[in-house]
């Protein structure tokens, strides 16, 4: 692919406060340089720029497929389906690592994930695709993390423990060792995760208990 200035160019899901933050990330990389946002729900946007860069609708980036790659800036797992979007239209997509993360030999990382600032993962840690491990985020040795994860600002997951696909883990949420957290499932902010949580519903507390089941 075509680089700039020596670096891979990149193009960002996302045109909201969070893709501002991700912006960040990127600048600091060596790897990668920011070309633009993408926007996949109000067109009007793409009439302006982001940190005076440009803004462009969804249904138009295939003509970035040549010589871009992307990520996904959008803080919930429904980001689903805008990433599929994308795919559809042949963007392919990289992972990106703020470089004062510690990650420690032997983690895998999938496609589209984001680690940001302050991060440490243990070893032997499996990461899946399009999830984002937000700032100052700990994770444990022998974790394994699905698809399409949201883990927040903060969060404490001690090893062993299981996350499948399209969680969303709330700000400072700690879960101990060894347990698995369901697809779909919300772990509240701070809560403290003691027990399995099973699919598709909302945990909160000290100990966390489930409050909601979700559709």
């Amino acid at each position: 692919m075509e680089k700039q200035n020596g670096k891979q160019k990149l193009m960002i899901l996302g045109a909201g406060l969070f893709a501002e933050e991700i912006a960040e990330v990127v600048a600091v990389s060596d790897t990668y340089e920011l070309s633009g946002f993408v926007e996949g729900v109000d067109p009007e946007r793409c009439r302006q720029t982001l940190n005076g860069l440009p803004i462009i609708w969804i249904e138009d980036v295939g003509r970035f497929v040549n010589d871009h790659q992307a990520i996904c800036a959008v803080g919930t797992p429904k980001r689903e389906n805008f990433i599929r979007q994308a795919k559809k239209q042949g963007l392919p997509f990289t992972s990106i690592v703020h470089p004062s993360a510690n990650v420690l030999r032997a983690v895998s990382i999938g496609e589209g994930t984001i680690v940001h600032a302050g991060v440490i993962i243990g070893t032997k840690t499996s990461i899946g695709c399009h999830t984002i491990v937000n700032r100052g985020c700990l994770i444990g040795h022998h974790v394994a993390i699905g698809d399409y994860v949201t883990i927040s600002p903060g969060a404490n997951i001690a090893g062993k423990v299981k996350i499948a696909d399209s969680c969303y883990i709330g700000m400072g949420a700690v879960l101990v060792d060894g347990i698995s957290v369901g697809c779909n499932a919300v772990v509240g902010a701070g809560a403290v995760v003691t027990r399995d949580v099973p699919d598709r519903v909302q945990v909160v507390g000290v100990p966390a208990r489930i409050v909601k089941e979700l559709g």
